[in-house]
Formats: structure tokens, C-alpha cells, sequence
């Protein structure tokens, strides 16, 4: 247990994000599964680089409706919020300034794949943006260069379905257009 958990806090399986809103703002990476507090290990230099590098490329693409942002909680129900490594928005919610979004409100998700969360970046963050209706996931692997691949969520099925995977720049027709070389989210030391 960390100093910031303590007895008053609820049993596992208990959390909402109630109880998640009375913990102190110490920078702490936590999300709610089912009522179960997941705490991430902080992100490598190479994660936040493509995070940050990305964000820019989008932010600079995006339509003026939209808004980008990262680290913002995505909240779907009482006892479920996930925080995705970068998404879009709509501006109007993002005028609220809010600590975290409705999942309607979400156009775009983005998980960028670390070594110590591989699987529930690959498996399970998809599947719960998926059944909240988010309609865009990207997940970006770093492990043999960067890969992104573009999903786009079927309704029918609430699945995401890969529409592309790019390893040379994102160049796509949807959520919007955007041609955005590889290079212009690469780290240097990469």
C-alpha cells in the first residue's frame, strides 16, 4: 500500500469514482476497473515523447470542433474509468475543462503500448472503449519501430475493426483527414 491508500478507503472490488475523486492530486496514474483500483508504473521517455509528439501532429490536423488532449480520465460508469495516453475530443466538452470525460463525448483514443501493460493496452482497454461506444482506437507499438494501427469501432458488433496499419506516417481519411509523416512523431533518440 502507498501513503495515499489508506484504511478508510474502499475494500478491492469496492472503489467508484467517487472514492477515486477523494484521493489526493499526486500525479499517481489511477484507473477503476469494475471497481478495482489499478495504479500504472510510470511511462518510459519514449512513451511520453511519442505521446507529446503525437498530440502536437493531431492538435495541428484536427478539425476546429475537436480538441486534444492527454492523460484525461475517460469515465463510464460508476465503478469503470480508464485514462487513454492521448484523445480527441469535442470542443465543447473540453471548454468545461474537465478532469475527466463521458464516453460520448470521445471521438478518438489513443494507447500507446508499454512493455509492463502490453496486455491491457492490446486487449483489454479496446474492449471497454469499445463497448462504450468510443468510435476510434489507435494503438501504437514501439517494440520493431513505430507502428500505428487504426481502428474503427463496428456498432453492430461493439468491436473495433483495424481499417489500417501504418508504419511509414498516418495518412487516413477518417475521424479526418490528416497526413502526418512518421518522422514528425519519432523521438530523436529513437
Amino acid at each position: 500500500m502507498t501513503a495515499a491508500l489508506h484504511d478508510d478507503n474502499p475494500a478491492p472490488g469496492e472503489w467508484t469514482t467517487d472514492a477515486l475523486d477523494r484521493l489526493p492530486d499526486d500525479g499517481r496514474r489511477r484507473e477503476l476497473l469494475d471497481g478495482q483500483l489499478i495504479v500504472s508504473p510510470s511511462p518510459t521517455r519514449l512513451h511520453q515523447s511519442i505521446a507529446m509528439l503525437l498530440g502536437a501532429a493531431l492538435q495541428e490536423t484536427c478539425p476546429a470542433e475537436f480538441d486534444v488532449t492527454q492523460g484525461v480520465s475517460v469515465r463510464m460508469s460508476h465503478s469503470r474509468s480508464l485514462i487513454p495516453d492521448l484523445l480527441v475530443t469535442e470542443l465543447d466538452a473540453a471548454a468545461r475543462n474537465p478532469s475527466s470525460y463521458l464516453p460520448q463525448e470521445v471521438l478518438l483514443v489513443v494507447e500507446i503500448v508499454s512493455e509492463r501493460t502490453r496486455s491491457i493496452d492490446r486487449v483489454l482497454k479496446p474492449a471497454l472503449y469499445a463497448e462504450a461506444d468510443i468510435p476510434f482506437f489507435w494503438r501504437i507499438e514501439t517494440e520493431a519501430g513505430i507502428v500505428v494501427h487504426a481502428q474503427r469501432l463496428d456498432p453492430v458488433k461493439r468491436v473495433y475493426v483495424e481499417h489500417a496499419r501504418m508504419s511509414d506516417g498516418i495518412l487516413l481519411a477518417d475521424p479526418w483527414e490528416m497526413d502526418i509523416p512518421l518522422d514528425r512523431i519519432t523521438p530523436r533518440s529513437r
